[in-house]
């Protein structure tokens, strides 16, 4: 018996099938060993020697494994085909040296780019070892990771309080989006005319032209600055005489664009289908790993990291006769075509992302695959194919016309293009992130020397634009051409740079926060080299060139933390008025823009003298008088742009007053709080507060809406049964409509301030109805409602669960589809769902589809009321405070779930298990880690005390009843913790 080892269990119930007997595959589902979180795990002292720690999940797995291993004939390892996959192999395989298991079996590493039958029996046949500079190339990336963020990161919550990390290629991207914010602040505007003429040929058809030049001199763009020179040139055209001086045409071609690379498919999927990049790579990741087609599991496009953008010779054939077939032979191009890489350090080739099977077209996979599946696999596939068709042939035409006005000689341009031959253009054309569309008018026929006649010019004002905020397609795309992080890494980086708060989008535009802005003009200033654009992408050579065998790792180690530990001891001594001096001169432009009367922009509105300044508190960093304390001006950081500029008085780091109640006369001000931004009226021991909703930024802010949180719940209607009041609130879980003991979230997109009493009432009557698909809803009391009478016999009814609105006949339910209109559901779709289900197909999917658990059965990622969480069966899993439901893997979403099982969290039966369980459990819990959970706690305690944030609680005039706990909360679950930590502490 061969034991086959690969990271995913998707991928392994795949294989398995493929291999059939004689083969046992197993997942390690990704690493199974990482550097732990603490002082020493790399240790420069012992020449980098790594400290390498083994979870818990990853144990029991590696066990299991291990055990497989000790009677199998020959170990196989067959994880991806990149530095990732080489050192999940190895480090598997250095796991089970350590037990001893191995002995004298034969050891294999197979690669293969794709996951189809064909691919996988082919690799069996070319085993190899283990590439060690791979795995050495990994090592270096692995420890310079940690060595930066572990050295680095601690610096800033010491000298820059609000920062929380810092990372090698983390704090280089975000450098990048912080320049770039820098560039359009110090951006000056430019005036411009353009002069446009609208002519007539002889037969009368119309066009446009240019002026491009006059008396002999080329005009540019910008070359005509004002209005009074804009308007002597339209005067000359009005009375000139027009002539046709020169007609180009020219025949072009435009070649089709290379199959994806990572970067390229992130960027694409961004422009096209909206998709981050993060999305992207998970929904390619489910591609490769295999969907069921024709009632077989096979991988639909291959390995989706690379920068590769060859294809191999199998499918540049079938490519050509798809193109044949599809679209004719005068779309094959006579050669086949070869791409190269033109990306900066390119990672070891691989081919490029293309569909396993080109003549598996999208219509026919639509049906096993979820919709964004779907539109990724149709972009992939159009993208191959257009990439083997023949180029599209164009015809530029080029028209100068001379404009004779007295003594004066003006000349104009006209263009157009003409597409002869649409070759690729008709399956694919690229997005565009900034640029303007090329002119693609056509012209009409014209001759040299014939009189044009002038319908009328137009001279028009125009003003230069500063650079465009970056995308997250555009971001990809310039990491990439500096040659920063990999492909495997650019997702993870924007990732990062989101949940760290550092950046935020807005309408698909990366925005730095305050937050991004202060960390990296610090690193800029003490950091400078190890946040240079150059240095990055030299570290990031010196890694490939590790990986090709041709420098040694450790050297490159050595040499980095000779500077980078000079670099980290000359901030030991860094006073608090050196880091604030440095971050004023570098965010000057942002955080004190220039006045529109040209007063100084740093003199204090408060005080005669004073020169406002950074300074650092303790929830960040605020502006402040240099008078401080005979002048105790504040503002926030972001108070400081345009509107946003009004001043605050007293010594209140944080605090914006937006103005005067009228009715009390009690100040209105904006704070910063630990859970996020709030309205406070008064200073009373107890004031009365209210969060934001997230359909109002704090930039936008208005008195008015301030006032109006404040008041809240408010009553916006009758009940049109009982006549008791429904009101309108914002809770701890967001804004909210109420009736009794019922409650309903509004939509996300819909203002709790200007919320109607309609509205309100069919909010209620949906959600006592049982029909709005929310969990955690009264279900117990919700009538059902009637659609209809069955074929079979008996009704067909939808009620309110726990888990949403379900449909429902005899002993089958079949829960409705999460985007599904509960309110609108006739019969026949009723009859379709418990269909479904009777039948197996286990009705519709609620959530989103991460994959198949092991032992079988969906697993997905839902949104619920305490965070997001994953669901396998009747096992629910909260995710962790670091992991996002965008992100999350199969692999992860796997590990919680058995985390959860094996806690006791799954089936009914092991929730409502006694307490005496938990306290027998308590024993086993090592003494050190319970000391910690117990200071953890008590620091968590202690911190409440010091905040001044909201509670985010309804607050106010009408307070609501309390909200129906959920069936199955476990109140008593803390006695149990608490008796263990006694426990172990006496232990």
């Amino acid at each position: 018996m061969n034991v086959v080892i690969v990271e995913s269990p998707a991928k392994a119930k795949t294989i398995n099938k493929y291999l059939g007997k004689g083969y046992e595959v197993y997942a390690s589902f990704g690493h199974v060993r990482d550097l732990p979180a603490k002082d020493g795990s790399v240790d420069p002292d012992a020449d980098f020697a790594m400290l390498w720690d083994v979870d818990v999940k990853s144990a029991k797995r590696l066990s299991e494994i291990a055990k497989a291993v000790k009677d199998a004939d020959k170990v196989i390892l067959a994880t991806d085909p990149d530095r990732e996959g080489e050192a999940i192999s190895w480090h598997v395989l250095e796991v089970l040296k350590a037990k001893r298991v191995l002995k004298d079996k034969r050891v294999e590493r197979v690669v293969f780019n794709a996951i189809t039958k064909s691919a996988i029996l082919e690799a069996m046949q070319h085993p190899r070892e283990i590439d060690v500079a791979l795995v050495d190339a990994y090592l270096a990336r692995r420890a310079l990771d940690y060595l930066v963020g572990f050295n680095l990161s601690p610096v800033l919550w010491r000298k820059l309080p609000g920062a929380r990390s810092a990372g090698r290629v983390q704090s280089v991207a975000l450098r990048l989006v912080c320049d770039r914010e820098l560039e359009i602040e110090s951006f000056v505007a430019r005036e411009y005319w353009s002069i446009v003429a609208h002519l007539k040929t002889q037969a009368g058809a119309p066009f446009t032209a240019r002026l491009v030049g006059a008396d002999g001199k080329k005009l540019t763009r910008l070359d005509i600055g004002a209005g009074p020179e804009a308007e002597a040139f339209k005067a000359a055209l009005e009375n000139a005489a027009f002539k046709v001086a020169e007609v180009e045409a020219k025949p072009a071609k435009r070649h089709p664009y290379a199959p994806f690379t990572t970067s390229t498919l992130q960027q694409e999927a961004s422009r096209k289908l909206g998709f981050a990049p993060a999305r992207t790579m998970q929904l390619a990741q489910r591609l490769y790993e295999g969907a069921d087609i024709d009632g077989e599991t096979v991988g639909l496009i291959t390995y989706m990291r690379t920068d590769g953008v060859d294809l191999a010779p199998e499918a540049i054939t079938s490519a050509r006769s798809v193109i044949a077939r599809e679209f004719g032979d005068a779309y094959v191009p006579k050669a086949p075509r070869k791409y190269t890489v033109k990306a900066k350090n390119a990672q070891e080739a691989h081919e490029a992302i293309r569909p396993t099977d080109l003549t598996r077209l999208p219509k026919r996979v639509m049906r096993a695959l979820e919709p964004d599946q779907a539109k990724l696999y149709e972009l992939i596939w159009t993208r191959t194919i257009a990439s083997q068709m023949e180029s599209a042939e164009l015809e530029r035409t080029t028209v100068d016309i001379l404009a004779q006005a007295g003594e004066r000689k003006l000349d104009l341009r006209a263009t157009g293009q003409v597409i002869r031959f649409d070759g690729f253009l008709k399956l694919y054309q690229e997005g565009r992130d900034d640029e303007e569309d090329e002119d693609s008018s056509r012209l009409p026929d014209m001759a040299r020397d014939e009189r044009l006649t002038k319908e009328r010019i137009d001279a028009t004002q125009h003003f230069t634009e500063p650079p465009p905020r970056f995308t997250e397609a555009t971001l990809v795309k310039r990491m990439e051409e500096l040659g920063i992080g990999r492909p495997s890494t650019y997702a993870s980086t924007l990732a990062v740079l989101r949940e760290r708060d550092y950046v935020r989008i807005e309408k698909k535009r990366l925005y730095p926060e305050d937050k991004g802005r202060l960390v990296t003009a610090f690193l800029e200033s003490f950091f400078t080299r190890y946040v240079g654009y150059d240095f990055t992408a030299d570290l990031e050579e010196k890694l490939d060139r590790i990986s090709n065998h041709e420098i040694d790792w450790k050297q490159v180690l050595r040499d980095f933390w000779l500077d980078f530990s000079g670099a980290l001891a000359g901030t030991k001594d860094l006073r608090t008025t050196q880091v604030l001096d440095s971050l004023n001169e570098i965010l000057g432009p942002h955080i004190f823009p220039a006045k529109a009367d040209g007063s100084n922009p740093r003199a204090c509105p408060s005080c005669a003298d004073g020169q406002l300044s950074l300074k650092l508190g303790k929830f960040g960093a605020f502006v402040g008088c240099s008078n401080y304390p005979e002048c105790k001006f504040t503002r926030t950081l972001a108070g400081g742009n345009g509107e946003n500029a009004e001043a605050v008085e007293g010594d209140r780091p944080g605090v914006k007053v937006l103005g005067i109640d009228p009715e009390t006369g009690e100040e209105v001000t904006l704070r910063d709080g630990r859970f996020g931004a709030y309205v406070q009226q008064g200073e009373a021991e107890k004031p009365k507060r209210s969060s934001l909703p997230k359909t109002i930024s704090p930039g936008d802010l208005t008195l008015e809406q301030a006032i109006g949180l404040l008041s809240l719940p408010r009553e916006v209607a009758k009940h049109p049964e009982t006549k008791e009041p429904v009101v309108a609130g914002i809770g701890r879980y967001g804004p909210y409509v109420q009736h009794g003991k019922t409650y309903a979230n509004i939509g996300k997109d819909e203002d709790i301030l200007s919320i109607g009493g309609n509205r309100a009432i069919d909010l209620i009557i949906a959600k006592e109805s049982g029909l709005t698909g929310r969990r955690f809803g009264a279900s117990e009391s919700a009538p059902a409602r009637v659609l209809g009478e069955h074929p079979s016999g008996g009704p067909v009814t939808i009620k309110a669960g726990r888990y949403g609105p379900y449909v429902s006949h005899g002993k089958v339910n079949a829960t409705l589809l999460k985007d599904a209109d509960p309110t609108t559901l006739t019969l026949e779709g009723a009859l379709e769902l418990l269909s479904a289900k009777a039948s197996g197909g286990g009705g519709p999917i609620q959530g989103r589809l991460l994959g198949e658990h092991p032992s079988g059965g969906p697993i997905t990622v839902r949104a619920g009321r305490f965070g997001a969480y994953v669901n396998h069966g009747k096992t629910n899993a909260t995710l962790k405070a670091n992991a996002s439901a965008e992100t999350i893997t199969l692999e992860e979403a796997i590990r919680l779930i058995e985390d959860k099982e094996a806690a006791g969290g799954g089936a009914k039966k092991k929730a409502a298990a006694p307490k005496k369980t938990a306290a027998k459990a308590a024993p086993k819990t090592n003494g050190a880690k319970a000391g910690a959970s117990k200071a953890a706690a008590s620091k968590a305690k202690a911190s409440e005390g010091d905040d001044d944030g909201p509670p985010f609680e309804p607050t106010a005039n009408l307070k609501p009843a309390p909200a129906r706990k959920p069936a199955g909360s476990q109140k008593p679950a803390p006695k149990p913790a608490a008796d263990k930590q006694k426990k172990a502490k006496h232990a």
